[in-house]
């Protein structure tokens, strides 16, 4: 069986998008999440869960077969011949409402953390693994697309629908998250949880093909392995996209712009002692730089 997990790592995520809606806000019809002040898109940790969660559920096969599941999904229940949503209460009892029962089985209580709703109390855990409010590395805009649907509005109307869309033409998006040796201990998190948490945000983001997610890649995945209880944090604002001529609002491709990985290496350098290991992909259009060098990945070693 997998060990616990007793050390702490951090995690860099990038990833691209391009004219599509990274996390739509459904209280404002849909629309990107935007910060008006800095004209960057932001992307919930939620969002990003969720795309994990799925990856796990619809390509891992973590359906409730083999002792895998996962819990925060949507299952369903009949009353009669009608079908209904199950709250939390009722999928707790999918595992007769025993806590062992569901860190043992659901892979994203162990990861996430969650509050498990019983009968007559609730349990939480705290999940060791905890992701920022993802945000974009360069300004960008909202692009607002209209278009008709296939249907009418109504019987009897000689007119089809319109349909409204909104998008951002291109935008790269990094998430800076954590794993809490700490938490893990009372979750149960293991290394082959760890493994397949990096899977799914790597191949999870690949996966999203929805109309309305289609055209996101993942970009990098550096996961920081640290020797002690301490991370260095803010690992996405030490990032910083040189775009030449182009100003950011311009970029449309990985062709436009090179990532300066400087500032991100010299305080990896300056903690080299207290790092144990680093993983490092990427994706191989992605040109990075360091004092203005080119440079094809990170290790341990190059520090």
């Amino acid at each position: 069986m997998s060990e616990i997990i007793n050390k702490r790592s951090e995690i860099l995520f990038l990833y691209d998008i391009e004219n599509a809606n990274p996390n739509g806000d459904p209280l404002n019809e849909n629309r990107p999440r935007f910060d008006t002040e800095s004209s960057t898109v932001l992307v919930t940790d939620v969002r990003l869960k969720r795309t994990i969660r799925d990856y796990w559920f619809e390509y891992k096969g973590f359906n409730g077969n083999d002792g895998k599941d996962v819990f925060v999904r949507e299952t369903t229940y009949n009353e009669g011949e009608k079908e209904f949503i199950k709250d939390g209460k009722r999928r707790a009892k999918d595992f007769d409402e025993q806590v062992e029962t569901i860190l043992n089985t659901c892979i994203d209580i162990r990861t996430f953390g969650g509050v498990i709703p019983l009968s007559n109390a609730s349990i939480t855990r705290i999940g060791p693994v905890q992701f920022q409010m993802g945000k974009s590395l360069n300004k960008t805009e909202i692009v607002e697309e209209q278009g008709t649907g296939a249907f009418a509005s109504g019987d009897k109307k000689s007119q089809s629908t319109f349909r409204t869309e909104f998008k951002v033409p291109y935008a790269v998006i990094g998430f800076n998250g954590i794993i809490n040796e700490k938490s893990a201990q009372y979750s149960l998190m293991t290394s082959e949880d760890k493994k397949l948490l990096k899977e799914g945000i790597w191949d999870g983001t690949k996966s999203l093909i929805s109309r309305s997610k289609f055209g996101q890649t993942p970009l990098l995945l550096l996961t920081i392995d640290y020797k002690e209880p301490f991370y260095i944090g803010n690992l996405r604002q030490r990032l910083k996209l040189i775009t030449g001529e182009l100003n950011e609002m311009q970029i449309r491709s990985l062709a436009d712009y090179k990532l300066d990985m400087t500032e991100l290496l010299d305080e990896l350098k300056t903690n080299k002692s207290k790092i144990e290991n680093i993983d490092f992909k990427a994706d191989s259009r992605l040109k990075m730089v360091y004092n203005d060098e080119e440079i094809s990945k990170i290790s341990k070693d190059d520090l």
